[in-house]
């Protein structure tokens, strides 16, 4: 039976043409940067996914769905660090085509599970599979080199409060891993009417879990004990003599808190543009403020060292007498902005971008740092984390295991002053803490700065781009260690294993697989012959 031409379901446009089928991957890779401040729109998290999976899922082949996922990882990775665009300019669009690389593999696997009509088993293999491939990609791309944990889906849920839960018990990870298992829920759901049972049981268990460690997993115990921290932000201070002027700011500034009795006071990174032992004045004038306002003065010196070769960023206690010999110095540093990777090869993006013109030094190894004591206690242990480090999960749960009972980041991020960058990073903190059970302090020179408690939550007001102030904060302690900094990474691991059973079972369908037979000679018919074709 011949089918009306009027009838007939006409290609459309998104599938007719590559180039606009390219373009609707990269916008639908770009929507989850809608979650994470400052848009801020968390709950979008959890359906965000939903329009690149359902990309992926109709690609012809193969090759198509992992190009969808290499444009869509691009189009993420522009989104979520477009800030950068001022200083790498077109850089910027070559590194994220380059780290979305990472997302091919990806949408090829999205296709094999969800592609076509797939069956109930294989639609609830994807519920597992698909959130552990994108967990991979995760994990990969936070190595330091390729630019770090910067925009990890899971952190988008910094101010849910059982999504930080999740976070004491498996880290950033785990949260990543329930968001993308819901939009894939919600994918199937939408897209497969056969699998619409082990969806809807899928999204129920995501649920159940969530509210299991709402309710059970372990708490923070309060320590009853109080400290007080005071943030000083001396806002935005360029030109000449910036560095100068950015010091006498701080100092007065600190000298307002007089009185107020903080037990530590923080300046931001980049605070000090001097060796403060090249430079004993400023030693001297930062001693005289810890005697002012009695508390040690935490400061963040940006200077070549005079001891060894070399620009470091060091976080350095002052006290009453001076610098107490408690330093740490920055490990992880920002790539292209604190040094270029290759060099040799990558030398000129310095020329295109704002990259560094000189790699600074690191750092080898983290310091808990150990502040007087009272007559009543004993000294507070405190870990440093500078700028770009409270990215990592891993940093902050070794200093929670080295006996950290605080947390404190110093960061700047004037050159990004005016776009989602601060609100992005301070944002950071509360993961952290969350994670580890230690309250945070994230101190900014220009904004955003804010703290927060051993759980996650907000402590006071933050210190808004606008401001130039210093504020003190009453900070709750906890003791006890979360299920998180116990026993690390284990949903990594969880998702490598899904993967692993994934290729196995694969593996073994393939073995089962009849193996084709020999092809069937051709048939003779009357109107042919080997000797006289066509008869």
């Amino acid at each position: 039976m011949r089918i009306p031409v009027g009838r007939r379901e006409r290609p459309t446009r998104l599938s007719s043409s590559p180039w606009w089928r390219g373009a609707a991957a990269v916008a639908a890779g770009a929507l989850p940067a809608l979650a994470f401040p400052d848009p801020g729109l968390w709950w979008f998290a959890y359906l965000a996914l939903v329009p690149w999976l359902l990309l992926i899922r109709t690609a012809p082949t193969g090759r198509r769905a992992a190009l969808d996922g290499w444009l869509g990882g691009t189009g993420f990775m522009i989104a979520v660090h477009h800030w950068l665009l001022p200083n790498l300019h077109v850089f910027l669009v070559v590194v994220a085509a380059l780290l979305a690389l990472l997302w091919a593999p990806w949408g090829w696997l999205v296709r094999s599970l969800l592609g076509g009509t797939p069956s109930a088993a294989r639609a609830t293999a994807a519920l597992a599979a698909v959130p552990s491939g994108w967990l991979m990609v995760e994990l990969v791309r936070s190595w330091e080199g390729l630019g770090g944990p910067w925009g990890l889906l899971g952190a988008s849920q910094w101010q849910v409060s059982p999504a930080l839960r999740l976070a004491s018990v498996g880290g950033v990870w785990l949260v990543s891993l329930l968001v993308v298992a819901v939009n894939t829920a919600v994918t199937v759901l939408l897209a497969v009417p056969s699998a619409r049972v082990p969806a809807v049981a899928g999204g129920c268990a995501c649920a159940v879990a969530a509210g299991a460690v709402w309710l059970w997993s372990p708490r923070p115990e309060r320590a009853g004990q109080v400290v007080r921290v005071a943030v000083v932000q001396p806002g935005v201070i360029n030109g000449v003599g910036g560095a100068e002027r950015r010091f006498a700011r701080g100092e007065e500034l600190t000298r307002q808190l007089a009185g107020q009795r903080p037990d530590l006071v923080v300046w931001g990174e980049s605070s000090v543009g001097a060796d403060l032992v090249t430079r004993p004045d400023l030693a001297a004038r930062l001693a005289a403020l810890s005697r002012e306002v009695g508390a040690d003065v935490l400061v963040n010196v940006d200077a070549r060292r005079s001891d060894r070769p070399g620009i470091f960023k060091s976080s350095v206690l002052v006290g009453p007498d001076g610098p107490t010999g408690d330093r740490y110095d920055k490990m992880r540093l920002v790539p292209f902005g604190e040094y270029v990777p290759a060099r040799a090869v990558l030398g000129w993006a310095t020329s295109v971008g704002k990259a560094a013109g000189e790699d600074r030094m690191r750092g080898s190894r983290q310091v808990v740092m150990v502040l007087p004591g009272g007559k009543d206690r004993a000294g507070l242990r405190m870990g440093p984390l500078v700028c770009f480090e409270s990215a990592f999960p891993d940093m902050s749960r070794r200093l929670a295991r080295d006996g950290a009972q605080l947390l404190v980041a110093q960061s700047a991020t004037s050159t990004f002053q005016h776009s989602w960058a601060p609100a992005q990073h301070a944002s950071l903190a509360a993961l952290r803490a969350a994670e580890t059970g230690r309250p945070m302090v994230h101190a900014t020179l220009t904004g955003v700065s804010a703290v927060y408690g051993p759980e996650g939550e907000r402590v006071g007001g933050r210190l808004g781009t606008d401001a130039s102030t210093a504020a003190v904060y009453d900070i709750p302690l906890a003791r006890g260690t979360t299920p998180y900094v116990r026993f690390g990474d284990w949903a990594v691991y969880g998702a490598l294993a899904v993967l692993a059973v994934l290729c196995a079972a694969e593996g073994l369908r393939a073995l089962r697989r009849p193996a084709p037979g020999p092809p069937a000679p051709p048939a003779h018919t009357v109107h042919g012959s080997p000797v006289r074709p066509g008869r």
